[in-house]
């Protein structure tokens, strides 16, 4: 298994995938020309979890508060010392095998080499297996809470 800042190819590779999965969502599109463009950009920074030469999990640090899932949210990044955990997944064949944990591990040290202090994560309130996990991770303090698309955030912060 290989961990790493996501290549450009690893990046069309997860969103060819994505795009494969939801056929009939023609957003995805749209959403893989915004996301790349982002990391060339360097407003997040993708890292990838690869077995062989394929991306099977993720991990988004998002550094810019201008970008679209925090966005007039300074308390989950502010641009300058708090950043934002984003597209956090791991296909299922590979869950509960520590490679989320590995991941976090390898963006939590690159978020603390540019001067990040705290990253802050969100989930579903109904996701309690997704909250335990974050939990697990260190993510304990209580940031705010957000409806989003008729659903109950909740996003809590982690010190590094």
């Amino acid at each position: 298994m290989k961990y790493c800042k996501a290549s450009y190819t690893d990046l069309e590779k997860i969103w060819n995938k994505d795009i494969e999965e939801n056929k009939d969502d023609k957003r995805y599109i749209k959403w893989k020309d915004e996301f790349i463009k982002a990391n060339k950009n360097g407003d997040i920074v993708t890292f990838v979890a690869k077995d062989e030469d394929q991306p099977i999990g993720q991990i988004t640090l998002v550094l810019n508060k201008d970008c679209l899932k925090v966005s007039c949210r300074d308390m989950l990044c502010d641009g300058e010392t708090c950043a934002n955990f984003s597209t956090f997944r791991i296909d299922k064949k590979y869950e509960n095998q520590g490679h989320i944990s590995t991941l976090v591990r390898l963006a939590e040290d690159y978020a603390r080499g540019i001067g990040i202090k705290c990253i802050t994560i969100g989930a579903e309130a109904k996701e309690s297996r997704t909250l335990a996990i974050y939990l697990h991770l260190g993510f304990r303090e209580f940031v705010t809470s957000i409806y989003d698309s008729g659903d109950l955030i909740l996003y809590y912060k982690k010190y590094l």
